[in-house]
């Protein structure tokens, strides 16, 4: 299992658009992969469960892969909160 934590920097937060990129990637990966936030973990993969939770600004933020491309999965999640400044 790895595990990254970030801070998001999006003044709307983790709002539809962003989720449902987020999902998409989440979703081409065999690993499982959770998104941990305010005491909650939910699957990456299911846009009703990241939409969930609320995420705003300045929140922070835990994405965790475990299987066999959980690093790929992890890395490449990095690189689209990067991209879509999102996160850091």
């Amino acid at each position: 299992m790895v595990e990254q934590k970030f801070t998001v920097i999006d003044q709307t937060g983790i709002h539809a658009r962003p989720a449902t990129i987020l999902v998409q990637t989440a979703s081409k990966f065999n690993s499982e992969i959770q998104l941990a936030y305010n005491g909650k973990s939910v699957n990456m993969k299911s846009i009703m469960a990241v939409m969930s939770l609320g995420v705003g600004k300045d929140a922070e933020i835990k994405i965790s892969a475990d299987g066999n491309d959980e690093q790929d999965a992890l890395s490449t999640l990095q690189g689209i909160l990067n991209q879509e400044g999102l996160a850091k």
